[in-house]
């Protein structure tokens, strides 16, 4: 066990999270936030470069003359949700919402860069990533596109994320895939408009779609192999049709989440063909657009085996799950590990109250008891895989 970050480190992470939490951004408009960060990492004597896809910001620490370099990426993005709790640092952008623990995740990589800037025993290049952009999965890729690890070079590259329900400082992680990737559709489907009282002058598309939707259901459960892990999930049908008018035009929208990159090619492929046949039959046509902006999230077992070797060292091998279960459940962090050996863990956030609460739900608050956790984690990583 070694001994925690100074305790000025943790009522400063405490703060900058309220700041943070209470003045939310969404993806590539988190302004406020970056400038936030590279003040602070410039007060360190940290190298900042921002604007890096978009509003993406790096951090550089160097010591010594080892050519080995480490990366840590953290998220800055809020969501497009309107917060139920009432403690004093809410949001206060209408709207807007820290919903999913990036503003802890900020503060944790924060306090780590600033503690290695001050303290920091290790031998090499630390590279700190806070991006834009996760939640619709655009800022990792924004950021590769504008040359990431060619300006950048990172041996390996890690990120945590809070788990609620999870026991608070718990750690969890696994060689392989660990969450899924997301694909994202959107089903146009054309009829014919009508007046409700004379449906057989016009062709209905939301009979159409309606077809379509139970009709996606059978990709998983009649054209997947059952041991490959997938859903398909429709989660939004849209109309241009009032009371007493049928439409003309309905839109089906959801998403299909997978750990391979064939599963994900054979959803695409079933739902192409499901979708045309059955609004085809209906007399209707379509469109099918199928994008996918999500990558799963692939640990290498290598670095998955020093996460969960630190983790036990750092907390007790009681607190460490190195085989847990796959989540399907996305992070863009996987585009960054197709480009770099990595891995990517939860951190429990806790079992009660808003800490225990699901990720996206507007009573749901990250754990301030974790934030120390977090940072000493990222802090010994530094120095155990660039050692002085």
């Amino acid at each position: 066990m070694t001994a925690a970050l100074p305790q000025d480190t943790c009522l400063k992470m405490r703060e900058w999270r309220h700041d943070l939490h209470s003045n939310p951004e969404l993806g590539f408009d988190e302004t406020r936030t970056a400038r936030m960060i590279a003040d602070h990492l410039r007060s360190g004597g940290i190298e900042v470069h921002e604007g890096i896809g978009g509003t993406g910001v790096v951090g550089i620490l160097r010591r010594g003359n080892g050519a080995g370099s480490i990366a840590i990426r953290a998220e800055m993005d809020a969501l497009p949700i309107s917060e139920q709790n009432e403690f004093t640092y809410r949001s206060t952008q209408m709207g807007k919402m820290h919903a999913c623990g990036h503003d802890g995740h900020t503060s944790m990589l924060l306090g780590a860069a600033l503690h290695l800037a001050s303290h920091g025993r290790f031998n090499g290049i630390a590279v700190f990533i806070f991006q834009p952009d996760e939640e619709n999965g655009r800022g990792a890729r924004a950021m590769l596109e504008a040359g990431l690890f060619e300006r950048f070079p990172a041996d390996a590259v890690f990120a945590l994320h809070n788990l609620p329900g999870l026991e608070a400082g718990r750690i969890a992680v696994r060689p392989g895939a660990m969450m899924a990737c997301e694909d994202i559709f959107k089903i146009e489907i054309t009829g014919n408009g009508t007046h409700a009282a004379m449906p057989h002058k016009g062709t209905d598309p939301i009979v159409a779609g309606a077809h379509v939707v139970t009709a996606l259901q059978t990709i998983v459960a009649r054209e997947l192999d059952p041991l490959d892990h997938a859903v398909v999930s429709v989660t939004e049908f849209q109309t241009t049709g009032v009371r007493n008018v049928i439409p003309g035009r309905v839109t089906i929208s959801g998403d299909a989440r997978s750990f391979a990159q064939p599963v994900g090619d054979a959803i695409n492929a079933a739902m192409r063909r499901i979708a045309s046949g059955v609004t085809a039959a209906q007399g209707a046509r379509c469109e099918v657009h199928y994008n996918r902006d999500f990558t799963a999230t692939i640990n290498a077992a290598r670095e998955a085996g020093i996460i969960a070797e630190l983790g036990a060292s750092l907390f007790g091998r009681d607190m460490v799950d190195a085989n847990c279960p796959p989540l399907l459940a996305s992070d863009d962090f996987g585009a960054l590990l197709e480009q770099r050996p990595g891995a990517y863990f939860f951190l429990g956030n806790g079992l009660e109250g808003a800490n225990g609460r699901a990720l996206h739900n507007p009573g749901y608050d990250f754990n301030d008891c974790i934030l120390d956790k977090g940072a000493e984690f990222w802090v010994r990583l530094v120095e155990r895989q660039l050692p002085a």
